[in-house]
């Protein structure tokens, strides 16, 4: 499930969607914030253009809602419901924890975007 070949792979690592070989960001690092959106244009390996048109990423915003309410969704669980903490502590820690992972939600929801466009494509990339 978690192999190269699968979506999943794609969208956790945040490699070409395509061939599965080199990051799709100039720094892997989505904490080096001053570099959080910025990619490479095309692929070294399979050039597999990662804009596929203008402002194409913009679409990941609606992708990031809905990965920012499940981090938020856990982060409740796990203070209100498992920890037993107050309504306020539950509050504080959805705070938190979207803060502490926005850069994580940003590349994850890119990766996701992208990869409901592109498939793996086992000619591009080596097995």
């Amino acid at each position: 499930m978690f192999k190269k070949g699968s979506k999943l792979y794609a969208i956790i690592t945040g490699v070409c969607p395509k061939c599965h070989e080199e990051s799709m960001y100039i720094n892997k690092n989505p904490y080096a914030l001053s570099q959080l959106f910025e990619m490479h244009e095309r692929c070294s390996k399979c050039h597999t253009k990662y804009k596929i048109e203008p402002s194409f990423f913009y679409g990941s915003m609606y992708v990031s809602y809905g990965v920012g309410i499940a981090f938020a969704v856990a982060a409740f669980v796990i203070s209100y419901f498992i920890l037993g903490s107050t309504l306020t502590v539950g509050f504080i820690s959805i705070v938190s924890v979207m803060l502490i992972f926005y850069p994580i939600i940003v590349r994850i929801s890119r990766n996701i975007w992208i990869n409901l466009f592109m498939s793996y494509d086992k000619s591009k990339g080596k097995s």
